[in-house]
């Protein structure tokens, strides 16, 4: 039985504002305090932030600057191991450099003799080849490898990294509301703005064509649905400041004519723990998204929902529950989205009933990997 209490360091796209990414690490945080309490052992997480303040005071661990050298090894150096995840870490789409970091990071654990674990990462796109052997080469000498769907462990495979890398579902699906949390919105949020007579519907967007084409498309689409129901549309930016450019954006384009069909319009800025969207995300009838973890956030929380594809992992996703894009951001139809809204709204009971055995053994299996995390700890302690 281990006694003393097992560091373990938390790679990631931390202390980014991006709500997406807080959450897998709250959700991590959260899998390894139940599993480990469980098992009878202490783990203490210590997080590599681009903002150690503000992730030690979200989340009550030791964080440490992820581009400090000295502070990282050390870090390590002191740790029993390294998680790496999740989210979609070894991609070249965003940045060339987004690959070397995290792989160099996997790499110094383990020139150090520490265990090192991929934790329900989405893989790829890798479009450079020349990363292809590098990524081999670090996780064949990882403990424990797990992807969040089947094509992540396809990629691998395609690099020579056999069978051994497990599908788990995204950690997010096991992100619980804050204790006390109901359906009710935090302050600000949809539940508190929206008339009691109007359904409230989530819109999660983001920049990504530069012609906006697909913004203007989901605008055009909510007014057609607004001119047959009003509605309350809830904007919720996952990725500050970005995404609240993006909402406003669209929001110049419908606040006076939603306003005018006796709809409303809001925007929630002050969501800033992932917990706290989370509650904000919980309170809609139904939500369009276009950033993952806005999808997963609804799928946790059984609100009917509808993706817009940027990137083959909204696809991805979108499959394990059973669903398709509404379109994609180079090729969307606004009378589509208004049609697809409408439905969901009309037949959202019957769309969560269709799918609650698929979300409640994904719920199940999100903490998959910390428990196998934690019993190696317990193995090697």
């Amino acid at each position: 039985m281990v006694t003393t209490a097992q560091k373990i360091v938390i790679s990631g796209y931390y202390g980014f504002s991006n709500s997406g990414d807080e959450a897998v690490l709250q959700s991590i945080l959260n899998a390894l305090h139940r599993q480990s309490q469980a098992a009878g052992i202490t783990v203490e997480p210590v997080v590599l932030s681009m903002d150690p303040e503000w992730t030690t005071a979200a989340y009550g661990v030791k964080a440490v600057h992820r581009m400090r050298l000295g502070e990282v090894r050390q870090a390590i150096s002191e740790s029993s191991g390294l998680i790496s995840g999740g989210g979609s870490l070894l991609q070249d789409v965003t940045s060339s450099k987004t690959i070397p970091y995290y792989l160099g990071i996997i790499k110094l654990a383990q020139w150090m003799g520490k265990p090192t674990f991929i934790y329900a990462q989405g893989i790829g796109p890798v479009n450079r080849k020349l990363f292809h052997p590098l990524i081999k080469s670090v996780f064949r000498k990882c403990a424990y490898v797990s992807v969040r769907d089947a094509q992540s462990r396809q990629l691998l495979q395609s690099m020579g990294l056999g069978e051994n890398v497990h599908i788990v579902p995204d950690p997010v699906m096991g992100l619980e509301l804050p204790d006390g949390g109901g359906q009710e919105g935090a302050a600000g949020g949809p539940a508190e703005e929206a008339a009691p007579s109007l359904k409230t519907v989530g819109i999660s967007v983001r920049f990504w064509e530069e012609s906006r084409q697909e913004l203007n498309a989901i605008a055009e689409g909510l007014l057609k649905a607004c001119s047959k129901t009003p509605l309350h549309l809830s904007f919720l930016p996952f990725h500050h400041p970005l995404d609240n450019e993006a909402s406003r954006y669209m929001m110049q384009k419908l606040e006076k004519e939603v306003a005018a069909l006796g709809g409303s319009v809001s925007l929630c800025e002050d969501a800033l723990h992932p917990q706290h969207m989370l509650r904000e995300v919980a309170a809609c009838d139904a939500l369009i998204g276009m950033r993952l973890h806005s999808l997963i956030y609804a799928t946790g929380r059984r609100v009917p929902l509808m993706g817009v594809s940027y990137d083959p992992k909204i696809d991805h996703f979108l499959e394990r529950i059973h669903c398709k894009p509404v379109g994609s951001t180079a090729a969307l139809d606004s009378g589509k989205v208004a049609a697809e809204l409408l439905l969901l709204l009309e037949q959202g009971e019957a769309w969560k009933q269709e799918r609650e055995p698929l979300i409640a053994a994904l719920v199940d299996e999100a903490e998959a990997p910390a428990r196998r995390i934690v019993d190696y700890l317990c193995r090697k302690g």
